[in-house]
């Protein structure tokens, strides 16, 4: 080691020894009389027991004879001077032994208070012996009273500190406190507004209620008004100055919660919202069950049900790949499927950190889930045939892709051989080793694409069509394996003879995913932390949303319907208007769209459309037993002119023409 660390470790010695040196000093600092603070403290609540002791038990004498000193009987003031002085310091003692002048009475809690009971109890006793033993027999009122009178004296001194602080807190509490106005006089408005009530941590202070029961208006709760319905929130809101709206209103309907929530975020006010009706169960309405209202519960639809005993039966022992499984999407996909009861899960990724967050997060979740992770990419024919070969997956849903519009329009080659090849040779890897079943993730940005990488999914889709024709049609061997990059063929990839292909293929498409990465929301969110401006492409742009937890539950309930070659479509309701949403986000925020935080319009991007399709003009719908999921009809195409096609896009692709 060189010099100039030794000095920089010996530099560092000395401070530490500086400090320690200082703490002992302080430690040791001692008041006038050579005594610590806490030593003083002690000292003053001994003599002030011993006083009390005293005075209690002489005040009880006093009260046993009508609080007449003359009335006393001699006798009994004889034995009361010969035994309390003792007495006296006995409890000194006593009290010494149950750690009464060693406690911070600042932070006095149940413990001091059963600590000074019991003290208290034991002073008694040896209080009846030692006058047993030197006078006799005293009055009974006389411990009665006396042991009460001391009892409650002990307690104003320990306790009178501790209450102090707590109503001085309390008055600070009430000036900065938050005014709270609760939507919902029901069961669940009412046990919040207890929780509030009986908070000691500040959480505010309810002014008003809002309930849509006329029955309840003009009445109080807890003292607390019921001032109207939600035709109401708006000029209540000014009326009490309210900073927080609670909502707690679980079994309203998405329509009517999205509505009072749309009056709501034009107060201004921080909007809480109760997520769950379980909680109501199990007696959990509390503050701290109150989340932040997300911006998807503005979109007002109905919960989507999906056939939980279908998906399990389905899922229930299986061994199933999921390709980008670290992605938005395909974590979702692994954490649905993990609660499913499956067999061996493996998750496949390209980017070892999301495949490494979502596996730890798992193995938490799920102890027992027999898991597998695995690091590689789904363009390299080698690996992913190895994947197969080995672990034999019954099931493969296929959400790696390169998804971000954009970026996908700067590097097309990228797109290309990600999307569209990567698709190919995961199909292909899946048919030749027996996968059952082969569930590919598609976009609406496939319909009618505009930009590259709705046109690399639409290969995509068409990919998974292409195997499912030659499938039945009992043709697999026109399948062969694709190119590698030096455009020579894996001869240990190539289809055996007498190969029987029992793969169904099926796709799932559906739109924007509210929160995934790429999604405008975490952008949003960013802009509006960062004090704007927020960024919207057009005025007029629109988009399909869902929840990624909806959307991978219609994945999974779509694959058990698939007999191959499908185009499962989800709905997704009405698209909504991307500058609606952004307003609706700064809302929620606490700000004034264009006043707080300012929107700027950027115009469309290249390839952007104002507005995404399900379906192509050529196709139809076929309903499911799910209504939300619906079957588009495959259009038919020259399906070897397609492979013909994609292999010679699959060179150029290669040679990074574009």
């Amino acid at each position: 080691m060189d010099n100039k660390n030794t000095d920089n470790i010996q530099v560092d010695k000395d401070s530490v020894e500086g400090t320690i040196k200082s703490f002992k000093d302080n430690a040791k600092k001692k008041g006038a009389l050579g005594l610590q603070h806490w030593q003083v403290i002690m000292l003053g609540m001994m003599f002030y027991d011993y006083v009390t002791a005293v005075g209690s038990y002489g005040f009880a004498l006093l009260l046993r004879f009508d609080l007449k000193f003359l009335s006393i009987p001699e006798k009994y003031l004889a034995m009361y001077y010969k035994i309390i002085f003792i007495y006296a310091a006995v409890c000194i003692v006593v009290f010494f032994i149950f750690k009464l002048y060693q406690s911070v009475w600042r932070f006095a809690s149940y413990h001091e208070l059963k600590l000074t009971t019991y003290a208290a109890g034991v002073a008694l006793i040896l209080h009846i012996i030692i006058a047993f033993a030197i006078v006799g027999r005293m009055p009974i009122s006389y411990f009665v009273f006396g042991i009460a009178f001391q009892y409650m004296f002990m307690m104003a001194l320990r306790f009178s500190y501790r209450l102090l602080l707590i109503f001085k807190s309390k008055n600070e509490e009430t000036t900065k406190a938050d005014r709270i106005m609760l939507i919902g006089a029901g069961n669940a408005g009412q046990m919040l507004l207890r929780d509030i009530r009986l908070s000691r941590e500040g959480k505010g202070k309810v002014y008003c209620i809002i309930d849509d029961n006329p029955n309840k208006w003009n009445r109080y709760i807890d003292g607390v008004p019921v001032v109207g319905g939600r035709d109401s929130i708006m000029a209540n809101a000014e009326k009490y100055a309210i900073d927080k709206i609670y909502l707690a209103i679980p079994k309203a309907s998405p329509e009517n919660k999205r509505d009072i929530l749309n009056i709501c975020k034009e107060t201004g006010c921080e909007l809480k919202n109760l997520p769950a009706m379980y909680q109501i169960v199990n007696g959990e309405i509390n503050v701290e069950a109150m989340k932040d209202v997300a911006v998807e519960e503005l979109l007002g639809r109905e919960p989507i049900e999906v056939n939980l005993d279908e998906i399990c039966s389905y899922i229930e022992g299986k061994t199933v790949l999921v390709t980008g499984g670290g992605g938005s999407i395909g974590s979702e996909l692994c954490r649905q499927v993990a609660g499913h009861k499956v067999g061996k899960l493996i998750i496949f990724d390209v980017y070892e950190n999301s495949a490494y967050d979502i596996e730890q997060e798992l193995r938490h979740d799920y102890p027992k889930l027999d898991l597998e992770v695995l690091i590689g990419s789904v363009r390299d024919s080698r690996r992913i045939n190895e994947v197969f070969e080995l672990y034999k997956p019954d099931i493969c849903y296929h959400a790696a892709a390169h998804k971000h519009v954009p970026l996908m329009e700067d590097s097309p080659c990228e797109a290309i051989k990600n999307n569209a090849v990567g698709t190919y040779k995961t199909a292909y890897a899946a048919m030749i080793h027996g996968c059952k079943r082969f569930v590919l993730i598609s976009t609406d940005k496939a319909v009618n694409p505009t930009n590259i990488m709705g046109a690399s999914k639409r290969l995509c889709e068409m990919v998974i069509q292409t195997f499912d024709y030659y499938i039945k049609a009992g043709k697999p061997e026109a399948l062969t394996a694709m190119i590698s990059h030096d455009n020579e063929e894996y001869e240990e990839l190539n289809i055996p003879d007498n190969f029987v292909a029992k793969t169904e293929f099926m796709a799932v498409r559906f739109g924007n995913v509210l929160g995934s990465n790429g999604s405008v929301i975490p952008l949003f969110k960013k802009q509006i932390a960062a004090g704007g401006p927020v960024t919207v492409t057009d005025p007029r742009i629109t988009r399909f949303f869902m929840t990624i937890s909806e959307a991978v539950s219609l994945v999974l309930q779509a694959g058990v319907y698939a007999k191959g070659g499908e185009i499962f479509v989800l709905d997704m309701g009405e698209q909504v208007l991307i500058d609606d949403l952004a307003r609706n986000l700064i809302k929620l925020s606490g700000f004034k769209p264009d006043v707080d935080i300012k929107i700027e319009y950027t115009g469309l991007r290249p390839g952007e459309k104002l507005y995404e399709e399900k379906l192509m003009a050529e196709e139809g719908l076929t309903k499911t037993s799910n209504k939300t999921i619906l079957i588009g009809k495959p259009l038919d195409f020259k399906h070897e002119l397609f492979l013909e096609e994609l292999r010679g896009l699959t060179e150029l692709a290669y040679k990074n023409c574009v």
